[in-house]
Order: C-alpha cells, then structure tokens, then sequence
C-alpha cells in the first residue's frame, strides 16, 4: 500500500458516523437481518440471534453429556479387561480396545467443546490421555522403543514366550494354609 496518511481516513469515517443518527444505524441493521431473503446480491444473510443460537445448543447439551458417559465408561472398563494381554489375539484385542477408548475420548470431546461444557471437556481428555498411555505401555515395548519385560515381551505372538511365573506362596499370613503348623503324631515310648 502507498503512504496514507490514517489520520485523515479515519477522521473522514467519523464525520460519516457523526451524520447519521443512532436509531438509523439500528433500523438499517434491523432491515438488514429481517430481510434477509431480500438482502442486497453479494451480501451473506446476517446471522442468527446469540439467543436463539444458545437455546438450540442448550436442548442438545444433554447428548454430550451422554457422549462422555460413554466414553468414561469404556475407559473405566480397561481397569477390569478379563484377560491376560501379554501376546497373540488377547493383546490385538486390548490394544484395539485402548485405541477405541482413544476415539470415543475424541469424540466425546468436539461434542463438550461444541457446547462449551468445561467439566465434560476435561474429562473427554482424560480419556483420551488413559487411551493413550495404555495403549502406548503395550505397543511401545513390542516396536522396540520401551524396555521389554515379562508382562510386556518384546514380540506380539505367543512362540518362545516362557511361561509367566507364578508368585510363591506367602508363609506366616493370617488364614493362609503355610501360616497353620502341620500336625505331627504324637510320639509314645517303646
């Protein structure tokens, strides 16, 4: 753009203002998002009323709300996975499952952040975090990344793999059968 000099732009914009009063300003504006099927060519219809923007969105809060529900309750679901996901289909499964929980957290979260629903929205990415970090402790040490260990091998298949040890039984626990003496037969003299 050339020099210009904006003080004098703007000076001129103010004396326009200035000529025209308050109440034409809002008539015209009026006109302008009442008519709007007979709108000028080349000008887009004026947008709705905040007002009636915010009802139609608050009827529909409800569903994201659901949408969280759901997703929260997927992802408390991985806490009780009934199976042992170490290798083969059982981890496919978990891991397919994590990533499902991923996009439910994704999902539920454009819903909340739609409806501008603070405490919904924090908890979608909550999920979506607990999706990604699951997920991630299994694939992470399968690709090579993270450091293998027994629960978490470093291959996806079950061949090779020794078995998982078990834990030695605890001695000495209230109720556990190692913490009751064993009974010897009494000794009688010869």
């Amino acid at each position: 753009m050339t020099d210009r000099n904006w003080e004098k732009e703007m000076a001129k914009i103010d004396k326009q203002l200035a000529s025209v009063s308050d109440d034409q300003l809002l008539a015209d504006r009026k006109a302008l998002t009442a008519g709007a099927g007979s709108s000028p060519a080349g000008k887009a219809p004026a947008p709705p009323p905040v007002s009636a923007r915010s009802d139609a969105a608050a009827g529909r809060t409800w569903l994201s709300w659901l949408k969280v529900s759901v997703a929260v309750a997927a992802a408390a679901g991985l806490m009780f996975w009934p199976w042992p996901a170490r290798c083969g289909l059982p981890l496919v499964g978990f891991t397919a499952a994590t990533g499902g929980v991923t996009l439910l957290g994704l999902w539920s979260a454009f819903g909340t952040w739609r409806h501008r629903l603070g405490a919904a929205h924090f908890a979608s990415l909550i999920v979506m975090l607990w999706g990604a970090v699951l997920g991630a402790r299994e694939i992470l040490p399968r690709i090579g990344y993270a450091v293998p260990s027994m629960e978490r091998p470093g291959q996806w298949t079950c061949d090779g793999l020794p078995p998982l040890p078990t834990p030695p039984p605890t001695t000495g626990q209230p109720g556990s059968p190692a913490a009751v003496p064993p009974v010897t037969p009494p000794v009688t003299p010869p």
